[in-house]
């Protein structure tokens, strides 16, 4: 399937669309700083207090920082935007790569790229300015 027609803003065609599906670009990492709320009927559904998270570049030399994560819970934004039909939705799964790396994300059906629960486990993870972290691999019916 030709993910292009419903992703926008790609970095680099060639290199995000070279495996199975389309990879997603990370963007922004950011700490959960106050609890969000969540109740039954919506009247008192509050969004959690976001920061981003520090980033810092590796040697003075490189064009893009890294955000060094320590274990714990963050929510990743992405650099790539949809533009979907009414009734589509686009399945994400977190990259082989991040997962081999202690990190995962809940795979998703989505209609907008809001952004997503990152969990980094054991010693951390150190993650480059728009890595590829995810991967659209299905389009489908709502």
């Amino acid at each position: 399937m030709e993910y292009t027609a419903f992703v926008e803003d790609l970095l680099h065609e060639p290199t995000q669309t070279e495996g199975r599906g389309l990879d997603l670009t990370a963007a922004e990492v950011y700490e959960i700083t106050d609890p969000g709320r969540v109740d039954f009927g919506g009247g008192e559904l509050t969004d959690a207090g976001l920061t981003p998270h520090d980033r810092t570049y590796r040697d003075e030399d490189d064009d893009y920082e890294w955000w060094h994560l320590d274990a714990g819970q963050y929510l990743l934004s992405y650099n790539e935007s949809l533009s979907l039909p009414a009734d589509t939705a686009l399945t994400v799964q977190p990259r082989e790569e991040l997962l081999a790396r202690g990190a995962s994300h809940p795979t998703l059906s989505v209609t907008e790229l809001s952004p997503v629960p990152l969990s980094v486990g054991g010693a951390g993870l150190k993650l480059k300015e728009n890595a590829r972290v995810s991967t659209v691999v299905d389009a489908g019916r709502r």
